[in-house]
This record gives structure tokens, C-alpha cells and sequence, in this order.
């Protein structure tokens, strides 16, 4: 009798066991899920901002070239001026 009480005990054991490593798992998934979660909230949110600063940069890059343009004029209008100063 008593190793069939000894039985169901152990029995009783590896089912408590089994329970909490269950358990276990099920936090560590979660925990795994909210790790996930949060690094793709990062991931998007690194993505929105670097689609800000390659608008940014297009920005910039157009108001170089405008610049680069105005100053070019400038020039070729001070040049003709002086040109026309000398005769």
C-alpha cells in the first residue's frame, strides 16, 4: 500500500511540475511577445523618423540646388555690370 500511495504522490509531483514549467513557459512567452511588441513599436518608430530626415535631407537638397542657382546669377549679373562699367 504504501508504494501506491508513494506512486500517486509522485504521480501528484510531476503533475504539480509539469504545471508550473507550463506556467513558466507561458510567462516566458509573454514576456518574449512583450519584448517583441516593444521592439517593433522602436522598429516603426525609427522607421517614421527616418523617413522624416530623407525628407528632410530632399528639402535641403532642393533649396542647395535653388541657392546654388540664385548665386550663380548673381555673379553673371555682377560680371555683365562690370563688363559694361569698363567700356
Amino acid at each position: 500500500m504504501c508504494r501506491g500511495q508513494n506512486g500517486s504522490l509522485t504521480t501528484e509531483n510531476a503533475d504539480r511540475g509539469s504545471v508550473e514549467v507550463a506556467q513558466n513557459l507561458l510567462v516566458r512567452i509573454a514576456e518574449t511577445e512583450a519584448r517583441i511588441a516593444r521592439a517593433r513599436a522602436r522598429e516603426a518608430e525609427l522607421h517614421r523618423r527616418l523617413e522624416e530626415m530623407k525628407r528632410f535631407v530632399s528639402v535641403m537638397q532642393i533649396l542647395e540646388d535653388y541657392l546654388r542657382r540664385q548665386y550663380r546669377e548673381q555673379q553673371q549679373l555682377v560680371a555683365r555690370l562690370l563688363s559694361r562699367g569698363c567700356r
